[in-house]
């Protein structure tokens, strides 16, 4: 059996006309729902931006819906665009519904004292008019703030104190617990005698005629016991143990 594929060139060729000519159509609703967006008192973002994402959804609504009505295309064209705009404004504005409102009466409110005072409020006179302390007001301006990105280029200095820690890194700290952890497992390994003259001069910190009056034996034997033990970790241990 043949396929015609003349058949689905002129199919293809035809969705791609009828998608065209509704995104032509529905280009005024792309631009009002666009205004209507970027006048709901979410500053920051340009017209232009909400409408190149409305036309995005647009397009992706032409191309994907093949419902017999305009209406239900309208209904879903409208739903899909207004959405990828509000996105848009969501992405683009560090700062919560609320916190946007509280900026905004606090906008109007200092522009209504300015009229009446003819000049710009104090912090008093406009903590007063809000209903706030002064310190309520410079809290909530301060947690109202909009939250600033920079790059980490720009921020960081190798050379800036305010960046210094005096820390070890993570591999440092890694390499650290390593260390304790082989060094621990080797004096455990010791006869008995030799993890005590370990444990009397490097943890208890005697000298050697203390550890010899504690044992009972003479200075000499301690230090050759001593010498013996530190023998023994340095083979168990390997190369990279030079604190021993």
């Amino acid at each position: 059996m043949k396929h015609d594929h003349r058949g689905f060139a002129a199919a293809r060729a035809y969705a791609k006309n009828e998608a065209a000519d509704r995104i032509r159509r529905f280009l005024p609703l792309v631009k009002r729902l666009a205004w209507h967006v970027h006048g709901s008192g979410r500053a920051g973002i340009e017209i232009e931006d909400l409408i190149q994402a409305g036309l995005v959804a647009l397009t992706e609504c032409a191309q994907r819906h093949d419902g017999p009505t305009e209406d239900g295309f309208a209904a879903y064209a409208k739903l899909r665009v207004r959405g990828a705009m509000v996105d848009l404004v969501r992405r683009s504005t560090p700062l919560s519904r609320s916190a946007t409102e509280r900026r905004r009466l606090l906008r109007e409110k200092i522009t209504a004292l300015t009229n009446d005072l003819g000049r710009p409020p104090s912090d008093a006179e406009l903590a007063a008019a809000m209903g706030l302390t002064e310190r309520e007001l410079a809290d909530q301006q301060a947690a109202d703030e909009p939250l600033r990105f920079e790059t980490i280029d720009d921020a960081y200095s190798d050379s800036n104190a305010a960046f210094a820690d005096d820390r070890p890194d993570a591999f440092a700290m890694l390499a650290d617990d390593e260390m304790r952890g082989a060094v621990a497992s080797a004096v455990a390994d010791l006869p008995e005698r030799l993890q005590m003259i370990i444990q009397l001069y490097f943890v208890e910190e005697l000298n050697l005629a203390e550890i010899a009056e504690v044992l009972g034996v003479s200075i000499p034997r301690v230090h050759q016991l001593k010498a013996q033990a530190l023998d023994k970790l340095r083979s168990a241990l390997g190369e990279g143990y030079d604190i021993l």
